[in-house]
């Protein structure tokens, strides 16, 4: 029953959030940086996020190695997919007054999980199958609970609805027309 699985990664995804986000308070302090608190608690709820999510697309690289085509065409697609994770990290760390040198490994770093996960995944393929689904859908959680209660707010106070709706439904377009024709190239 992976679709089981899957709703309890989702679950698993969004209470890790909300978990996150309780834990890091939401207090208006200063820091090191002068950022208010709020400002480095989303900071720090993100980059979590995003660095553990690679977790789980790191196992899917290696588990679908197992597969005739399935492993190019998975590598391919998060190697894609990595691009919109990058700028968003750098969205949410440059105003904050991250340099351009931090920014990048930040977003480097947070996609470190990958290739460390892929090799064991790929090794005990078996044993990581039943978590996989799981995995996934602990990303897609989080994924979508951030995008839905930091990001796109953060854009709607920087650009006007119909600009930041509009270009959340062409990049998700486009992103699922990538994933069309890279399988279809792959298979």
């Amino acid at each position: 029953m992976p679709a089981v699985r899957v709703l309890v990664g989702i679950y698993l995804g969004v209470a890790f959030v909300k978990g996150t986000t309780h834990f890091f308070g939401e207090s208006s302090a200063t820091d090191l940086l002068d950022a208010p608190v709020m400002d480095m608690r989303k900071v720090l709820i993100i980059m979590t996020v995003m660095t553990l999510h690679s977790v789980s697309e790191g196992i899917g690289i290696g588990v679908s190695y197992h597969s005739q085509s399935l492993g190019s065409f998975v590598s391919a697609t998060l190697a894609m997919h990595n691009v919109p994770e990058g700028l968003a990290i750098a969205i949410v760390l440059m105003p904050r007054g991250f340099s351009l040198l931090s920014t990048s490994l930040w977003c480097i770093f947070s996609s470190l999980p990958q290739p460390i996960m892929a090799v064991p995944a790929y090794l005990f393929t078996q044993q990581f199958k039943f978590v996989l689904p799981i995995g996934l859908g602990l990303a897609a959680g989080a994924m979508c609970l951030v995008a839905f209660n930091e990001l796109i707010p953060e854009a709607l106070e920087a650009l006007p609805p119909r600009r930041t709706y509009g270009t959340v439904v062409l990049s998700m377009m486009a992103m699922g027309a990538a994933q069309v024709l890279l399988r279809d190239s792959t298979l």
